[in-house]
């Protein structure tokens, strides 16, 4: 008689987190941060249907703008997973766009990446002041 594979919680912790989940971890992390700075979310990337995509490209839905925006500080935020997250050509020339009129675009890979970045960006914008 054949057993039945059985997937168990260990091998799945094993993978790396989505893509989804290191963006609501970064998100909490920043919101307890920075509870008076506005950052959103652009909700871009999903698959969807060909009748959504049009209508949303109808209404202005732009490829390759990155997951995540910080308008006082104007700083956008691309979020990949920690191994394996890639940016798509259409997010590398988002990013250069975005970069060459002076926007600061931060690709973190994973919340502690994108963390990290986000102080390092502050730290140096307070050396730039004295």
């Amino acid at each position: 008689m054949r057993r039945k594979k059985v997937h168990t919680l260990i091998s799945v912790s094993k993978t790396s987190p989505s893509e989804h989940s290191e963006q609501v971890g970064f998100i909490n992390w920043f919101r307890v941060q920075y509870p008076r700075v506005l950052i959103f979310a652009i909700p871009n990337g999903e698959k969807r249907s060909i009748t959504v995509a049009k209508r949303l490209k109808a209404e202005g839905v732009v490829r390759g703008i990155p997951d995540l925006y910080i308008p006082e500080w104007n700083v956008w935020v691309e979020m990949k997973r920690v191994s394996g997250g890639r940016l798509s050509p259409d997010q590398k020339g988002m990013i250069t766009y975005l970069e060459n009129i002076g926007h600061k675009v931060i690709v973190g890979k994973g919340a502690g990446d994108a963390s990290k970045q986000v102080l390092e960006y502050l730290k140096s914008k307070q050396e730039e002041k004295l």
